[in-house]
């Protein structure tokens, strides 16, 4: 593969989130989509070349040309581990989207497999890239709000046609799971949740979850897919404030404490709370976040060690997190995760 020419990628599955990939690899300069994978078809007609859709992994493997340089895994979860393992053995390196497998022994499994065949890979928590809240961790870590208090995220609105294999938890809370994490800066320690089947489906529709870091911080998630409205909103709270992200809009906005002198009147200055100070919207440089991850995967394939990707451990421990949440609100009880070191 040369330095100066376009990576070969291809996608199997060509459905919400797969179809997205195809488009930006079909038009970004340093990518080239040399194929698809979709035993359904090409359903919203993504691809400008037909040629390039085959029916199976195989197929796509033994395509004049050779095997893609990698791959964008976007068929259901379950199937993940299945994907992994015949692109793995075919020497092509795996982004595959998030949650990164359907358990945690799948995700075991996938990670043995990756390590196995010697290629690279990445879990494609896109959040990640959302200039919203890559500005925010930015801002947290520099110390803007001084300690911080809660990470809490809202990720609600109506159900999603495109879900057949898995609940809220693990489709939508992922994300979320994940973000409370790297915007925190520590793993999970413990949740505890409660879930609602309200559609009549096996999985769940509807997730609440609190829980704390292993730093110590708190945080809470509220997940479902029973609202009318689409809400996606995290904020970050601490002693100088609080920074709300909006990643619809990508919009990030910061509410300063105030500071406002209470001399001369002890009772109420030891009774004073948080005064409304300034408010802030930034201006943020807004790229699609695809294309940001898309191109941090292309640089870990070209071997940049510092490409800001997920890694698989990462994905195992959200799928970890995700687990524990279920079994929180099986159980009615608190669950505590291993510590990270474990």
């Amino acid at each position: 593969m040369g330095s100066h020419q376009p990576l070969r990628g291809a996608v199997l599955g060509l459905g919400m989130m797969g179809r997205h990939h195809a488009r930006i690899l079909q038009s970004h300069p340093a990518m080239r989509l040399t194929g698809a994978v979709d035993p359904g078809g090409d359903r919203h007609g993504t691809l400008r070349d037909p040629a390039l859709l085959h029916a199976t992994v195989a197929g796509l493997l033994a395509a004049p040309g050779g095997p893609p340089d990698f791959a964008v895994v976007a068929v259901p979860t379950e199937e993940h581990l299945t994907a992994v393992r015949e692109l793995a053995a075919a020497g092509v390196h795996v982004l595959v989207e998030k949650p990164v497998a359907a358990t945690t022994e799948q995700a075991r499994a996938v990670i043995d497999l990756v390590r196995a065949a010697g290629v690279r890979a990445a879990v494609g928590h896109v959040e990640r890239c959302n200039p919203a809240l890559v500005d925010l961790r930015r801002r947290v870590q520099a110390g803007q709000l001084g300690e911080v208090f809660v990470v809490a995220t809202e990720r609600v609105g109506p159900f999603p046609d495109r879900v057949r294999d898995i609940g809220v938890v693990k489709d939508l809370a992922t994300h979320d799971l994940d973000l409370v994490r790297w915007l925190g800066g520590s793993p999970v320690q413990r949740v505890a949740a409660e879930t609602q089947h309200r559609m009549g489906r096996e999985h769940e529709d509807l997730v609440l979850v609190t829980g704390r870091l292993e730093g110590g911080v708190a945080f809470s998630s509220v997940v479902d897919w029973l609202s009318p409205t689409k809400v996606r909103r995290t904020r970050v709270l601490g002693e100088r404030g609080m920074l709300v992200a909006d990643t619809l809009t990508a919009d990030l906005t910061f509410y300063e404490n105030g500071q406002v002198a209470t001399t001369g009147w002890p009772a109420m200055q030891a009774m004073r709370g948080v005064a409304e100070g300034d408010m802030t919207r930034y201006a943020l440089t807004r790229r699609e976040p695809l294309v940001v991850e898309l191109e941090a995967f292309c640089a870990l394939v070209a071997g940049d060690p510092g490409a800001a990707t997920v890694t698989l451990e990462e994905g195992l421990e959200t799928v970890a997190v995700a687990e524990a949440v279920l079994a929180s609100a099986a159980t009615g009880e608190t669950v505590a995760l291993a510590p990270a070191a474990a």
